[in-house]
């Protein structure tokens, strides 16, 4: 979880204001200590990194409508990347890898049952 920057300052002040230690306003504010250290010399909040990707997803989707049976590890190869790129990337589109898509949970399957077979007539 994230604090705020208006808390984050609010703790410091108060740590400055009333000259308590590092660890007396962590156990008023209910925060690590840590926090309130790392706060001491950074205020700003760490952004997150959002990578680019080297995927162009529209040639993804082409890609997959022309070949839906394909490897994850042919289309890295088409597209010069890893596997694990495609698989997320893949993931990010809402593609699953599930092969046969005409049976699904809802729809029981008939298998063969070797108990009727050896039964006497």
């Amino acid at each position: 979880m994230t604090y705020s920057i208006d808390f984050r300052r609010k703790v410091l002040k108060v740590k400055q204001e009333e000259n308590l230690t590092l660890a007396a306003v962590a156990k008023r504010f209910q925060i690590a200590i840590a926090s309130v250290v790392r706060w001491s010399k950074v205020l700003e909040a760490k952004g997150t990194r959002n990578r680019p990707t080297k995927i162009d997803m529209e040639a993804l989707k082409q890609d997959v409508a022309l070949y839906p049976d394909a490897y994850h590890y042919e289309r890295a190869a088409r597209f010069g990347i890893t596997e694990g790129g495609i698989r997320h990337a893949l993931k990010r589109l809402g593609i699953s890898r599930k092969k046969n898509t005409q049976t699904s949970q809802s729809q029981p399957r008939s298998t063969a049952s070797l108990s009727k077979q050896n039964e006497p007539l």
